[in-house]
């Protein structure tokens, strides 16, 4: 078969003002016309640098040797996309090879149609009219899924779903008919069931469009839905290249072993019982009498309409309690409801209706000088600590910050014992309290975020999606942090994720919400070992496990389960 990508002893360096960073070292590889290659390793391992070299696009401060051969999809002709610049550069992208990036919501421009975005390419590429370039445009729509293009085709980004934008933004990539996709991370946010469709259509494209893609990702699961050929890297370089089944089944290097090692699956053994035993620490039953930490009734919260809009019932008539030491997971798709109970919780949220009890206190009506004492007994892990944390203060004053705000510190520097304290109980050096917030990697950052929410030894935790964002080897170290912190500590948790598998790790009981009504509850074993609710079947049907063999009967399953509504 022909090499769609040919690339030989690529390097790749960064000159900053600290010095030349090495981020990609003789690197060698070929994607065969129609393959997907899957490259995965933990973030700073050098993939994306990689794959972006293939279109040029990395910055001016990157220093690149080796070859980048990218030959046309109808064997016309071969770059070398190392030597090319200008207009020789941006007439192979898009044509030869395009790109999906991670988030659609800052891939597509907010203040232009879908349409008018995806004929841009057509434009810059050919003289075409803008009466075929829409037809093409509602042609590629309709391709890749979103119904009704010929009236969506005039639609903004905002009127879309994410999994819906994501389909933009491949419709973006195939226009042109490009013998290479490069898909970087395009499903790390979307919730399962989601991710399920999006997988679907991108298998489609080496079969309909004879695409091959070069997926980049740290989704092992994902890796043996979609992949033909696995290239692990580390530290810039390529420690492992096999076949999928082939690396999954016997991988060879320790990095690999390592990295397969640390992701999670559902019914494996408990992570909270396996920290116990580690740590020799008794294990702590949940007293099934004692008086719940949260308590929800009827619990009913809608969200008022506007412009003449329809209000909207984000949670419809949940009951649910967690009780002291107890850890609750809440799964389900986005839209279910899940942040919203979470924030309500936290007393972020009005309550609409039913009843909600926090620590004894009623959420309904509730006013703040009554809830603000108990502020203090929560702590709240967000999504994404780099938007959550202030970038202008240290890591030190921002753990700190809840200490000032409840008056039990005058200032941060009063707080800064607690807080090295801390610091070293989620296992981050005390030296780092005084970075600020983007000096910290992803794994950091979501380590500090926890240091914060547990500054005032709360009794509730409320931790929303803490992992969905974090490559799977520091995904498994801030899980165990977790575990050994609830375990040592005993703080009931909320903990909301769409990831079954995390939840199945940690949680004693587990929930699940669909479209704001709780449609199943029980432990792990009798949620995700045997749903009964048909929700929650495709749930798990939808998520990708690390084995391909395993994986091309759930993807059966799956669409089975769709098929049937």
């Amino acid at each position: 078969m022909t090499n769609v990508v040919d690339i030989t002893d690529l390097r790749v360096s960064f000159a900053t003002d600290s010095g030349t960073v090495r981020a990609v070292e003789g690197v060698t590889l070929q994607v065969a016309a129609g393959e997907v290659l899957a490259i995965v390793g933990e973030s700073g391992s050098g993939k994306t640098v990689t794959a972006r070299t293939i279109l040029g696009l990395l910055p001016e401060t990157a220093l690149t040797s080796g070859a980048v051969l990218l030959t046309r999809k109808d064997g016309s002709a071969t770059h070398d996309i190392v030597t090319l610049r200008g207009n020789d550069l941006r007439d192979v992208r898009g044509r030869d090879a395009a790109m999906v990036f991670q988030e659609p919501s800052t891939a597509l421009n907010p203040v232009f149609p879908v349409g008018w975005q995806i004929a841009e390419g057509l434009k810059a590429h050919s003289r075409i009219s803008d009466k075929d370039a829409r037809a093409r445009a509602i042609e590629i729509l309709r391709l890749v899924g979103i119904p009704d293009p010929e009236h969506r085709v005039d639609h903004y980004p905002h009127q879309f779903s994410g999994g819906q934008k994501q389909r933009i933004v491949i419709a973006q990539a195939l226009v042109l008919d490009p013998g290479l996709i490069i898909a970087d991370e395009p499903t790390t946010a979307l919730d399962v069931t989601v991710q399920a469709e999006i997988l679907d259509l991108l298998r489609s494209l080496p079969r309909d469009f004879g695409s091959a893609i070069v997926l980049i990702t740290h989704n092992m699961g994902v890796v043996a839905d979609l992949a033909d050929r696995v290239a692990v890297m580390f530290n810039g370089e390529i420690v492992e290249q096999a076949e999928v089944r082939t690396l999954f089944s016997s991988p060879q290097h320790p990095y690999t072993q390592r990295l397969l090692d640390a992701v999670p699956r559902v019914g494996g053994r408990r992570l909270r019982d396996r920290v116990r035993v580690a740590d020799e620490l008794e294990p702590m039953a949940v007293d099934e009498s004692a008086t719940p930490v949260v308590e929800a009734s009827d619990l009913r919260i809608v969200y008022p309409g506007r412009l003449r809009q329809p209000a909207f019932t984000a949670v419809d008539g949940v009951n649910l309690a967690i009780r002291p030491g107890e850890v609750l997971g809440l799964v389900g798709e986005s839209g279910s409801g899940k942040t919203t109970i979470g924030r309500a919780i936290a007393g972020l949220t009005p309550v609409s209706g039913g009843s909600l009890k926090v620590h004894g206190v009623e959420m309904l009506d509730v006013k703040e000088k009554v809830f603000r004492p108990v502020r203090k007994r929560i702590g709240f892990v967000f999504q994404d600590p780099a938007t959550s944390f202030n970038p202008l203060l240290t890591i030190a004053q921002c753990v700190a910050e809840p200490m000032v705000v409840h008056g039990l510190a005058p200032n941060p520097d009063e707080a800064r014992p607690r807080v090295d304290e801390l610091m070293e109980a989620v296992q981050l050096p005390k030296a780092f309290g005084d970075r600020f917030p983007h000096e910290l990697s992803g794994g950091q950052r979501q380590r500090a975020s926890l240091a914060r929410a547990l500054i005032l030894g709360p009794e509730l935790l409320i931790a929303d999606e803490p992992t969905s964002a974090l490559d799977v080897s520091v995904q498994a170290r801030v899980l165990d942090l977790f575990a050994r912190l609830q375990a040592e500590l005993g703080f009931a948790c909320l903990f909301i994720s769409h990831d079954l598998a995390v939840v199945d790790l940690l949680a004693h009981r587990i929930a699940v919400l669909h479209r704001g009504v709780l449609v199943e509850e029980g432990t792990g074993d009798e949620v995700l070992g045997a749903p009964k609710h048909p929700y929650t079947q495709r749930l798990l049907a939808s998520l990708p496990v690390p084995d391909p063999v395993e994986q091309a009967a759930r993807r059966e399953t799956w669409r089975n389960l769709r098929a049937h509504g």
